[in-house]
């Protein structure tokens, strides 16, 4: 299947809306967005940039965001873990149930690869401990 026949644009930014609704009034998550994102429109935008880069191949996404994630201070798996059941509640209302596959897989590896950076970050002398499949 090419991948423009995954999911539209707009699919992708009813996901990204969806999740970060659910990410700022989250007990746990939304203390440290809240905090670290002053401006929510540009943040959205870049993060429909960013999923339309994975999901589409879109290429409309550039940007590092390890270096923003591995500077959050006080970091732990819960948090990650947190953040991909946020993620799974919002794909399961997905209609589209190949993007809502699809776009977990990567949740999976994007949290699990800022966690690993994180850890070897601030914690250099530790090994990394894994994230349990959500």
């Amino acid at each position: 299947m090419d991948r423009s026949e995954l999911c539209t644009e707009q699919e992708i930014a009813t996901l990204v809306y969806g999740f970060y609704d659910r990410i700022r009034a989250d007990a746990m998550l939304g203390p440290v967005f809240n905090t670290h994102i002053t401006d929510w429109n540009t943040h959205l935008q870049i993060m429909v940039r960013f999923w339309s880069s994975l999901l589409l191949g879109a290429g409309t996404y550039s940007g590092t965001p390890m270096p923003k994630h591995v500077a959050l201070p006080g970091l732990h798996a819960d948090m990650f873990r947190q953040w991909l059941a946020l993620f799974h509640a919002t794909t399961e209302e997905l209609p589209n149930r190949l993007l809502a596959t699809r776009a977990e897989e990567y949740a999976q590896r994007i949290a699990r690869s800022l966690w690993y950076g994180w850890q070897m970050n601030n914690a250099p002398n530790s090994l990394p401990s894994e994230l349990a499949h959500v």
